[in-house]
């Protein structure tokens, strides 16, 4: 799926900050400290303490067990301790026997990735009014990067009373930090550190936090984080990527062999490229280990190809052989492929949860995880978001627009009695025509029919509205705007080039009292016209928009410039014809 990496905030970063993976149910978080006790080599001790109140009885289901993530081929868990206090002080042990092991469910099927694990803690006799409590001690004894640390906190989800994140770090490496809503704070509370080592903490700001708006970017562009990193830039970062992965990248005979049938009848580099990206989409599987938490140091190709499935950077790193066999130089992209459009000031693969390819002479980027989005396009949560270029370490940012035009005829024949048969058809092209089809050209049709008894009433005076919000259609996508009377967070608003048209065949004997106006917006931003006629017995409502930005998202003071426009549309989309029959 194209959105197969994408993942909730709450998702994203539970590994990172060791909070369940279930962060719905609003329950308080008494004391949350994280301290990292971390060596040269970029190997740490992690000791993470938690201790939060049951509030309400709908979080039994989410908070009475605490799920810790770990890989085995980095990091084991050397102790754990937790306890269940209830109303009256009386503390209930979590024995052995109730901390059980579990393959993470990506990974069952996937003999590649049977490392990732799961330790789940169940609370025993947990009632509204209790506090459960967790202490863990982790032991990263392979780093990501030798010799380097890098770390993202965020607390939004819930309220948090004493959250700490603390770094004891030897004194040769610096610490990097981009810290927003969290404030630099001394710890007293915990042995000091070790000879050697300088400590580092934070204390992050609790208070109420913002609504998140619909269709917001990630929180982790505007609201509190804590990104931490012993390297100096994200270049540094992106070299110590290629340093791991990129020998796994070498081609061998059974990928080259792969290379030149996929090719043998293709001369246009672009159409050669595209031809094997779109073979690794459609024929290796996606198993899904986020970048960060999963490690960066992907299978190498042959063995991506000899078992037909693996994650972003397996596929990215197939793809790159196999065009490196086709003669055709690429590179690894890292990108985010959730909601957030701004990288954090200080390197980090908490942000940056996804890989893909660029061709720098052909200005092209692939994404061979995307297999419902041929080569030549990009999913739509990927579009104008930063990426880092590993082989170099520049920055670069994705294309926000690539060719997607809509069109959708719904016809309704009416009956004397005010019934109706319909038909919808939705012709789709460039990249809205990708789910449908094998090949990145042409045109898709997708069409329905059904029927209603009782479409409008009849005989007398009836209203037909004119607009019918279809998944998709040019209706939906300005009311996808107007979800919120003020917006003060950066949301997501894509390229938009839609023709939506009405066609109601009216029943003999009827009379059209009114018709809509004809409505016209053209400003910096919009394009969009309306038309409304009677020929016969027919009526249509025609319909045009185009949406055009400098970016794949727009501001607070973009939407106030907007609203003027979008109510113009509005009020034509819910304009009504008005007839009468007998």
């Amino acid at each position: 799926m194209m959105l197969r990496c994408v993942v909730m905030l709450c998702l994203l970063l539970w590994p990172l900050l060791g909070l369940q993976p279930v962060c719905a149910r609003d329950t308080g978080v008494e004391r949350h400290v994280r301290h990292f006790v971390v060596e040269p080599s970029g190997s740490y001790l992690l000791t993470v303490e938690q201790i939060r109140t049951i509030a309400q009885r709908d979080a039994l289901h989410d908070h009475a067990r605490y799920e810790i993530g770990y890989k085995q081929s980095l990091e084991d868990i050397i102790a754990v301790v937790a306890y269940t206090e209830k109303a009256d002080g009386r503390r209930l042990a979590v024995q052995p026997q109730q901390i059980r092991g579990q393959q993470q469910a990506a990974s069952v099927d996937a003999p590649m990735f049977q490392d990732t694990r799961l330790k789940i803690v169940m609370f025993p006799d947990v009632d509204v009014g209790d506090r459960v409590a967790v202490r863990y001690v982790v032991r990263r004894h392979t780093p990501l990067f030798p010799g380097h640390f890098e770390d993202l906190s965020s607390a939004r989800l819930q309220h948090q009373r004493d959250f700490r994140v603390v770094y004891d770090m030897p004194v040769a490496m610096l610490l990097h930090a981009d810290a927003i809503g969290f404030l630099p704070t001394t710890i007293t509370d915990l042995p000091a550190p070790a000879a050697g080592k300088r400590r580092y903490a934070w204390r992050y700001l609790d208070g109420d936090n913002t609504r998140i708006e619909a269709g917001s970017v990630s929180e982790l562009d505007y609201g509190k984080r804590l990104a931490v990193s012993t390297f100096a830039d994200y270049a540094a970062l992106a070299h110590a990527y290629q340093d791991r992965a990129g020998a796994y990248a070498q081609p061998d005979n059974t990928v080259a062999a792969l290379a030149a049938r996929v090719t043998v009848d293709l001369v246009e580099p672009r159409a050669r490229a595209i031809a094997l990206s779109d073979w690794v989409r459609r024929n290796v599987r996606y198993v899904g280990v986020h970048l960060g938490p999963g490690g960066v140091v992907p299978h190498a190709a042959a063995s991506v190809l000899a078992n037909r499935y693996g994650d972003a950077k397996d596929h990215t790193t197939l793809l790159v052989a196999l065009l490196a066999s086709a003669g055709i130089d690429s590179t690894v992209a890292l990108v985010n492929n959730g909601n957030a459009y701004q990288l954090p000031a200080v390197p980090t693969l908490g942000v940056l949860n996804h890989a893909i390819v660029y061709v720098p002479s052909l200005q092209l980027y692939l994404d061979p995880t995307a297999d419902s989005v041929a080569g030549g396009f990009l999913p739509a949560a990927l579009l104008g978001k930063p990426a880092v270029l590993t082989r170099s370490g520049e920055f670069a940012i994705l294309p926000f627009f690539q060719q997607a035009r809509s069109h959708t005829l719904t016809q309704f024949t009416i009956g004397p009695d005010g019934s109706s048969r319909f038909t919808v058809t939705r012709t789709g092209s460039g990249a809205l025509a990708e789910p449908y089809q094998r090949a990145p050209s042409g045109n898709i049709a997708i069409s329905l029919r059904g029927a209603s008894n009782g479409f409008t009433k009849l005989p007398g005076p009836a209203r037909l509205a004119t607009t019918y919000d279809l998944r998709g259609s040019l209706s939906e996508a300005v009311f996808a705007f107007t979800q919120e009377p003020e917006r003060h967070q950066d949301f997501v608003c894509p390229a938009i080039d839609a023709e939506d048209e009405v066609r109601f065949h009216l029943p003999t004997r009827s009379r059209v009292l009114a018709l809509p106006r004809a409505v016209a917006v053209d400003d910096a931003n919009f394009a969009y016209h309306s038309r409304y006629a009677r020929r016969g017995a027919l009526v249509t409502v025609q319909r045009q928009l185009k949406f055009r930005h400098t970016a794949a998202t727009c501001t607070p003071d973009d939407y106030r410039r907007m609203r003027p426009a979008l109510e113009r549309m509005v009020r034509d989309l819910r304009s009504q014809v008005v007839l009468r029959r007998g």
